[in-house]
């Protein structure tokens, strides 16, 4: 599909596009704390988590399917103009949330990631919230 935007168009509208307080991040916490979970906003973690649930130890991020390249979603597809930046950028997201996934792992946090298309529509952020409780409830891995 060719691109109607021109540059100037395009990069205005991409850089509209929101990091925190998100539609699918704002639907899991209303879930997560329909669920009893609280969460706390902290953004001195590596990778700024979109939620931190100290009581558990625990982060999770709400990854955009796009941005993060979730695997098998039609969403995580490769603009066809100016490709190799594009490649090269979405090498480097996916490099850098292995690299703080690691990091956040090693300080002893659990780490859960929630996927953009998973919260979408009428009721799947109870259900991702719910699947995060229940991994809640499970003793953590080497412990």
């Amino acid at each position: 599909m060719v691109d109607t935007l021109t540059p100037r168009e395009r990069s205005v509208r991409m850089s509209r596009i929101k990091s925190r307080d998100t539609k699918p991040e704002l639907a899991l916490r209303k879930a997560l704390h329909a669920l009893g979970l609280r969460y706390r906003l902290v953004t001195k973690l590596p990778g700024k988590p979109d939620l931190v649930l100290p009581r558990h130890e625990a982060v999770v991020f709400v990854h955009g399917c796009f941005w993060h390249r979730h695997p098998g979603c039609k969403v995580a597809t490769t603009p066809k103009s100016n490709t190799s930046f594009w490649n090269e950028k979405f090498e480097r997201n996916v490099a850098r949330d292995k690299k703080v996934l690691g990091e956040l792992r090693a300080l002893g946090w659990r780490v859960f990631v929630a996927w953009e298309c998973e919260l979408s529509g009428k009721g799947k952020a109870a259900t991702v919230a719910e699947r995060i409780k229940r991994q809640l409830q499970q003793p953590a891995e080497g412990g």
